[in-house]
């Protein structure tokens, strides 16, 4: 085969060239103009042109994307522009914006089929040289420049080189929490503050200092946060997600399904023939418990670890959530990308944004701005006497957890703006609403009122059928509540900020079962796309890993770990008594000392 290929073409008057050289595919373009003697004189001459996918960019470029409203990702050496995107993603809009401006390599990796992957290179509009360094993104209060001149130094510098810009080697202890609290005093104000009254700014010093010293205890615990030691855990990281394939643990084990499947039926009949013989304590007990074990399969499903197939896994979770659970799997899936991202943080992470109720760090007595729920989670009256009550509220409050979980589905089913609009998962919302219709004659209808003959009778059931699920939502805060929520800045590596903020709960095989692999929500949080029923021998795996890069695995019985739970809670109300004696003191000082003069 020739090395070049070339191709001419004519038109009135001019005569185009093209050559491909086919070892080096490049292609280079001369036009012709003719003349009326036949011969040619170059007019332009353009060089072999550049693909838009191979196109480097510099860290000051992208930043000045980012600041005109584009939405940037690195993944791998690859910059990713999302914005066409975020329609149609069915993890909704949240999770995207959380990863603006951010090597997000091992997010998408962790969260997304090899398929899905793939098609992201459609989005790809260059490459990145270097190490990146991440940006804090936007909707968390980052701050971008836009690129308004040519002949600025910086912009010159960073354009030419096409290099990320490099981090600073070493990250000591103290300067970096100064420059955490730093950038949280800088970025609060639009993101985070509702008020700023002098008794306020007194308590959000106190809330402050509680906040630096949470990040300087967890620096004092964790790997360093400089590239040389975040570098070392993404390797190992890395190392050990090619482990777990290659052992062949993101293998769906059916057969154990199968099991789970005998368990549910029992439940169904059980919770059928008590209803028919009138039996309806035993009934709703029954009723609840199928609830508890099947919201576990939901989870699964939304992690796309059964089939692995996008559309079979979200049916059987629209199944199983709305037709048999009255829930939303959509709902779940848009929130718990989020907290798989932004895990722990107080302004970012719905599943710990449980205000007025419950508060697991002294952030919220600021009156902290959801970016999830777009908007401000009141510190006000109610949410201090909540507060101040939280550890002996704790489990009557999630009593009622299910609940809650009905209004937060079907504001996220009416709000078109929350669910994917566009593409293949558009359908998927109407799927669900027909399920929550579905759910409320089954349940509403043909169970409680046509079947259970008293209002009594009635109450009873709906409550006891609701309150058996209660384990549930101890088990989703158990995992969270006691761990860190400090902020560990942008420059953590995914892998580090998994570890930190959760634990797992250490129960015998046999009870697997009952806890639906949230016993393992370590290993669940590192590879979120792991089947369950393959997590305990993940799990072995993990704490070799965590002890080789130097992070704290930790590990809780189911009691110890409630009781961890509820001992932060009560360290949150002390401060919050504490902080309330303190002002009224000094306000008792200055009306006295108003009075003596």
């Amino acid at each position: 085969m020739p090395r070049n290929q070339q191709t001419s073409a004519y038109t009135s008057d001019h005569f185009i060239s093209f050559s491909f050289d086919v070892e080096r595919p490049s292609l280079s373009v001369r036009i012709l103009k003719s003349t009326s003697s036949c011969s040619t004189a170059p007019i332009v001459d353009m060089a072999p042109a550049i693909s838009r996918t191979n196109r480097v960019w510099s860290r000051r470029e992208i930043e000045g994307l980012i600041a005109d409203g584009r939405k940037i990702i690195i993944f791998g050496d690859q910059v990713l522009k999302a914005d066409a995107w975020i329609p149609y993603h069915p993890g909704g809009d949240k999770s995207i914006l959380h990863m603006v401006g951010r090597d997000g390599t091992d997010e998408i990796t962790a969260l997304h089929s090899e398929e899905a992957q793939a098609y992201m290179q459609k989005y790809v509009i260059g490459r990145v040289h270097g190490r990146w360094e991440n940006f804090l993104p936007p909707i968390q209060g980052g701050i971008f420049r836009t690129l308004v001149s040519k002949d600025d130094d910086e912009i010159e510098d960073a354009s030419s080189s096409g290099q990320s810009t490099p981090p600073s080697l070493i990250f000591d202890t103290e300067h970096r929490g100064d420059e955490v609290r730093r950038r949280r005093v800088g970025n609060d104000t639009p993101i985070s503050r509702s008020s700023s009254s002098e008794s306020e700014s007194e308590q959000f010093e106190s809330v402050e200092a509680s906040t630096a010293h949470a990040i300087s205890s967890d620096l004092s615990k964790y790997p360093r946060l400089d590239p040389m030691s975040q570098d070392e855990v993404i390797s190992k990281y890395r190392q050990l997600d090619e482990k777990l394939r290659s052992e062949g643990l993101y293998q769906c084990p059916y057969s154990s399904y199968g099991v789970e499947f005998i368990r549910y039926s029992t439940l169904f009949v059980l919770f059928l023939t008590c209803l028919h013989y009138s039996y309806y304590v035993l009934s709703s007990l029954f009723l609840g418990l199928l609830w508890h074990l099947l919201s576990f399969l939901v989870h699964d499903a939304g992690h796309l670890s059964i089939t692995h197939g996008f559309h079979t896994d979200s049916c059987i979770g629209i199944f199983v959530a709305d037709f048999i659970g009255g829930l939303s799997v959509g709902w779940w899936k848009r929130n718990h990308n989020v907290h798989h991202i932004a895990t722990n943080s107080p302004e970012h992470d719905p599943d710990i944004q449980h205000m007025p109720f419950f508060a697991i760090s002294p952030r919220f007595f600021g009156s902290l701005r959801s970016t999830y729920y777009d908007r401000v989670m009141p510190f006000d009256t109610a949410a201090r006497w909540f507060i101040k009550h939280q550890h002996y509220l704790y489990y009557p409050i999630l009593l009622m957890g299910r609940f809650n979980l009905y209004r937060l589905a079907w504001s996220y089913l009416l709000d078109p703006k929350q669910s994917p609009r566009k593409g293949s998962a558009w359908w998927h919302r109407y799927l669900e609403m027909t399920g929550q219709v579905f759910f409320w004659y089954w349940y509403g209808y043909r169970t409680l009122y046509l079947s259970i003959p008293t209002w009594s009778s009635r109450i009873a059931f709906l409550f006891i059928s609701h309150m058996v699920t209660a384990p549930l939502h101890v088990q989703l805060t158990l995992s969270h509540f006691a761990m860190s929520s400090a902020d560990g800045g942008v420059h953590e590596s995914f892998a580090q900020k998994m570890v930190r903020t959760t634990m797992d709960v250490d129960c015998p095989p046999w009870l697997d079962f009952i806890h639906g692999g949230l016993n393992y929500q370590v290993v669940h949080h590192l590879f979120p796309r792991l089947p369950r029923h393959n997590l305990r021998r993940a799990q072995k795996y993990v704490k070799e890993f965590c002890d080789d890069v130097g992070i704290p695995y930790v590990i809780f019985t189911f009691t110890r770990g409630n009781q961890e739970v509820i001992s932060r809670l009560g360290e949150v109300a002390e401060q919050l008594r504490v902080m309330e004696e303190c002002r009224k003191v000094a306000a008792k000082d200055l009306i006295e000392g108003h009075h003596s003069h």
